[in-house]
This record gives structure tokens, C-alpha cells and sequence, in this order.
């Protein structure tokens, strides 16, 4: 049916509204007053939170990579495209017999998320960044057929999935962890399709908001149980923490029968998981909460403890209150674990890996990898790299070393963004950067 005239005045109203709220949030700017390196490490600086109505937005536009150009790899070591011209990379998993599981994947729908001016103004600013794009929904296997180090083989593996991240193989069981469920395909060394179709394992928190919509699989040493990052949906609770149930937190799955427990709360976006060699302890990668300012709140590195509370939302990086809150819960806050490691404010870290198994240069033989995806609301931006935190026995020790930089061109344009980040069984590792739409090698000459 037309709309009558009277519908058009507030349409236009709200266009304008719309408008304004983009070229403010565009001219917007609180540059920071550290450097990323003191925000970086197991004590950081941690100033007064820098409030404003209108938040930072310093976006890189996202352009791809010009014929020739790559990313530059550490000292001692050289990098390659191990595959190109794949559809928004986001998640990697290296099975067995060295064939590569590539997540072509982006955000479902979230009708319900980013409304309003705010809203549609970061919309607005994300496909600048390039990541709003549809979906592939698809899992591609990547075969390397010759060993020269470049995929030679390129199938469909999953086909009509629901925005897919994490994987992980137990057995003869592939699980993939869609954005609202887990489930199990049959898998047999050197197939090029999945068995189906899947067996649902468990519901995983979704819905019209699902703001943080990756999750994350691995499993434990045993197999017995699978552990599942769920990303917060929202900021910082502004919609209410009933919104937020068994979000924020890793799950524990029984592997035979679905049930689950929150493993770790309090985790504002845990996104990559890993296992910690010596200590055998749970490790993940954390993305902290935005609008404080350039230089707060640093995401980071931490261990998981079991029925560990880690802050979010009523306080981060131990008992450091966010005011905005509100009510307040001091109980938890005083109960709320110091994480272990800083990665500098905004840096977007998303990818990890543990460093068994690869043969790059002694300085990279026990630690992490990460890949930080890069800032969109920092001046300076941060991040947009590769990064290597070395460990001493069980725990981090000393600074960040650069794996693979030069994402950003001398514009501020970004011509990719690392995301998630493996080891193959050539002891080469592995990047998705889901701008370029490239897997990068990086491996010893």
C-alpha cells in the first residue's frame, strides 16, 4: 500500500538524522596518549578512562592488495599465498594429513543489532572497513598436493552453513561451531567432502542481536569434552545482562551428549582458544571493551580457570570499575581475575596458536601466535599484524615480536586483515586475511 505524504517528512528526518550522525562520528577523534607498547604486557598502563558522547571512529578503508604486494614476514623468514581469491577468510584448521579447513564466512543477519543513528552510522563505517559482506556459509578444503607450499587443490568441504567459525576434529567426528550451534559431520583422512548431513550436538547463543557472532571450538587432550567461545551481545551490557545469558563465557560440552556448563564467565569476546603445552592449561585471546578512548581497555592473553570470573562487564583488567555499569556488582568485581597478558588497546586480537610444531627461527619456538584483525576506533590505529607473545615455561615473558606486518598501506588503507592464524604440518604458519581474501604462508627459507 503507498505510504501518504505525511510518512515522507519523518523518513527524511530520520535520513538526515542518520547523516549527521555519520559525519560526527566520521570527525570524531580522542588520539591516544600511549603508545600500543604501554599498553602491552602483564602490568599496563591502564589511564582514566577518556569518555565522550561521541565515540572515537578512525576506520581503515578496506582496498585489497595490489598485483605484487604482500606482507612483509620477520627477519629469517619468507611468506607466500598459500591460496587467493577465496570469499571473506576468517577461521583455519589444519587436519591431520596437512589439508587446510578454510571458514568462508562473515556475520548473519542481526536485524536487531546496530539500530538507530549510532547504529546505522557504524554499519556505514564497517562496510567501509570491509566487513559487511554476505555470507558464504561455506567451509573449503585446501590441499597442498606437491609441497611447494601453495594450495593446489580447492573444493567445497561444508556447504549451507550459518556463519561458521571454529572446528575441530575429535576422532572420526568433525565438529564446526556455526554462529547458533555445534555440530558433528562423520570424517574419514583425505576426503574432499564432508560426510552428512550433521547431527546437532548443542544450541549455541544466537539471535536478532547475536552482536559478537563468531564462536570458536577445541577440544580437550582426552576428546571428552569441547569448549565453545560465545562473544557478549553488547558493548557493555547496555542492553541488559538478560540479554547476555551464558554469553560473555567459554562453554564446557560433553562430547556424547551436548550438555553444558559455563567454563569461564566475565570474557567480554573470547575469540581463538588454545592449549598451553607445559601447563596444559586452557589459553584464549580477548576482545575488551570499546568507548573509553584510544588508549583503554587493552585486549588480551590470558589462562582460563575453571569457574574463573574475568571482569565484564562491571570491571576490566582485574578491579578496575567501568562506571557506565550500572548496577553495580562489587561482589564480583572483587573476585574478578587479572588476565595475564595485555595486547594493547583495540588491536581487535582474534587469532591463536601455539607455537608445537612450527620451524620458523628459535625465537619463535614456545609461545603464542595472534592475529590481531586491527583497530577501528583508535588514533593512532593499532594492531593490523601478526604478533608472537614468547613464553617462559608456562607464562608469557618479554615483548611481542612482529610475525607478519605491513597490512596497512602508507594511506592508513588497509589491503588486508589477519584473522585466524594455524600451524601445518610443514611447521609453516598459516594466516586468513578475510580483507584480502588471502591464506598467507610464512615458513622459514
Amino acid at each position: 500500500m503507498p505510504r501518504s505524504p505525511a510518512h515522507f517528512p519523518a523518513r527524511r528526518c530520520a535520513v538526515a538524522v542518520g547523516l549527521a550522525a555519520l559525519a560526527l562520528l566520521g570527525a570524531c577523534s580522542q588520539p591516544a596518549k600511549l603508545q600500543v607498547a604501554d599498553g602491552t604486557g602483564p602490568t599496563p598502563q591502564l589511564p582514566a578512562p577518556a569518555t565522550a558522547l561521541i565515540p572515537t571512529v578512525n576506520v581503515a578503508k578496506a582496498i585489497g592488495w595490489p598485483a605484487g604486494v604482500s606482507p612483509e614476514p620477520a627477519p629469517g623468514t619468507r611468506v607466500n599465498a598459500f591460496a587467493s581469491q577465496l570469499d571473506h577468510p576468517r577461521w583455519l584448521y589444519v587436519l591431520p594429513n596437512n589439508d587446510v579447513l578454510v571458514a568462508e564466512t562473515n556475520a548473519p543477519p542481526k536485524p536487531d543489532d546496530a539500530k538507530g543513528p549510532k547504529g546505522w552510522a557504524m554499519k556505514f563505517f564497517m562496510t567501509r572497513a570491509g566487513a559487511v559482506t554476505p555470507s558464504a556459509n561455506r567451509i573449503t578444503l585446501l590441499r597442498d598436493t606437491d609441497g611447494d607450499g601453495v594450495a593446489d587443490l580447492r573444493v567445497p568441504f561444508i556447504e549451507g552453513l550459518n556463519s561458521p567459525f571454529g572446528m575441530v576434529l575429535v576422532g572420526n567426528d568433525l565438529y564446526v561451531a556455526n554462529t547458533d550451534g555445534l555440530v558433528r559431520y562423520g570424517y574419514r583422512s583425505g576426503q574432499t567432502t564432508a560426510d552428512g548431513p550433521p547431527t546437532v550436538l548443542t544450541a549455541l547463543p544466537g539471535g536478532p542481536i547475536n552482536h559478537h557472532w563468531t564462536k570458536n571450538v577445541v577440544a580437550s587432550a582426552d576428546g571428552q569434552k569441547l569448549y565453545v567461545s560465545v562473544g557478549s551481545n553488547s558493548n557493555v551490557a547496555e542492553r541488559g545482562m538478560a540479554a547476555e545469558s551464558e554469553r560473555a563465557a567459554i562453554w564446557e560440552v560433553d562430547r556424547q551428549t551436548g550438555s553444558h556448563r559455563v567454563f569461564a564467565s566475565g570474557l567480554r569476546n573470547p575469540v581463538g582458544m588454545a592449549w598451553e603445552p607445559v601447563g596444559g592449561r586452557l589459553w584464549t585471546v580477548v576482545n575488551e571493551r570499546d568507548e573509553l578512548g584510544s588508549d583503554l581497555v587493552p585486549d588480551y592473553l590470558t589462562s582460563v580457570q575453571d569457574g574463573g570470573f574475568y571482569g565484564w562487564p562491571y570491571s576490566y583488567f582485574g578491579q578496575h570499575v567501568d562506571t557506565r555499569v550500572k548496577p553495580t556488582q562489587p561482589e564480583l568485581v572483587a573476585r574478578a581475575r587479572v588476565p595475564d597478558y595485555a595486547l594493547g588497546p583495540h588491536t581487535a586480537s582474534l587469532g591463536l596458536a601455539n607455537a608445537t610444531g612450527n620451524r620458523l627461527p628459535e625465537a619463535f619456538a614456545r609461545g603464542m601466535f595472534i592475529g590481531q584483525h586491527g583497530s577501528w576506533n583508535r588514533e593512532p590505529r593499532s594492531g593490523y599484524k601478526v604478533v608472537f607473545v614468547p613464553f617462559d615455561g608456562a607464562k608469557p615473558s618479554g615483548l611481542p615480536l612482529d610475525v607478519l606486518t605491513g597490512f596497512l598501506n602508507p594511506q592508513g588503507q588497509a589491503m588486508g586483515r589477519p584473522v585466524g592464524v594455524a600451524v601445518d604440518r610443514q611447521g609453516a604458519l598459516l594466516v586468513a586475511d578475510d580483507v584480502g581474501n588471502v591464506i598467507w604462508r610464512v615458513s622459514a627459507p
